[in-house]
């Protein structure tokens, strides 16, 4: 890893995603939602029979700009489609095919490779302990269930059943519930986005001024 990488892990609705694009903007770091590329393949793969077409298809453009982040399939826009109902519905299936998987650890790992800013933030599910478990800030960012759902539905960005299905459904191939070994704990429950975001900030310029 060439850029500084900050691994950031945790469930749905905890804030992770506009905390992490809002630290990296701070920071002057690039940004990925590794699960903007799971909802992009869910997308992609309701066009085909087989999912190994589907993964044999898939062209898959993120941004790593955190003040303005598109995803594109096969070049065009679908950064507005990908975040539907429909498609966080189906995310879940597709996230538990280990061959999507093994594509999407690897598509992330090139992409935190060819990072030309300073460091990455890079969130999701399994980061720091598949995707980058070398990175030099490992953090789990959680929050209360009914702090999260309470955020989803300000937001409107998800149904509730779905949010805690979806957890339930993800926590099977990834653990983002309990810190690993050597991975810090960032509770929101209690934070304003403010407070998160600088409490985010603190643990990574902690390591890099050491």
């Amino acid at each position: 890893m060439t850029a500084f990488v900050v691994a950031v892990d945790g469930p749905a609705g905890s804030g992770k995603s506009s905390v992490c694009k809002e630290a990296a903007r701070r920071l002057g770091f690039g940004y990925l939602d590794t699960g903007a590329g799971y909802r992009a393949m869910a997308l992609h793969a309701k066009s085909h029979l087989h999912l190994d077409d589907a993964i044999a298809s898939f062209e898959y453009e993120i941004s790593l700009d955190p003040t303005n982040v598109q995803v594109k399939l096969a070049g065009e826009s679908v950064t507005e489609d990908i975040r539907s109902d429909e498609v966080a519905k189906l995310v879940s299936a597709i996230a538990r095919e280990q061959a999507v998987r093994n594509q999407q650890r690897e598509d992330a790992r090139a992409r935190i490779a060819s990072c030309d800013k300073p460091g990455i933030i890079v969130e999701g599910r399994d980061i720091t302990t598949v995707v980058a478990p070398e990175a030099q800030v490992r953090i789990l960012l959680t929050a209360s269930e009914e702090v999260r759902l309470s955020r989803r539905q300000k937001d409107q960005t998800e149904v509730a059943e779905n949010l805690v299905a979806r957890d339930k459904s993800d926590s099977k191939v990834a653990d983002f519930l309990v810190p690993a070994e050597g991975v810090a704990l960032l509770d929101t429950t209690n934070l304003s986005f403010e407070e998160s975001v600088l409490a985010l900030m603190k643990e990574i310029e902690e390591v890099r001024n050491v």
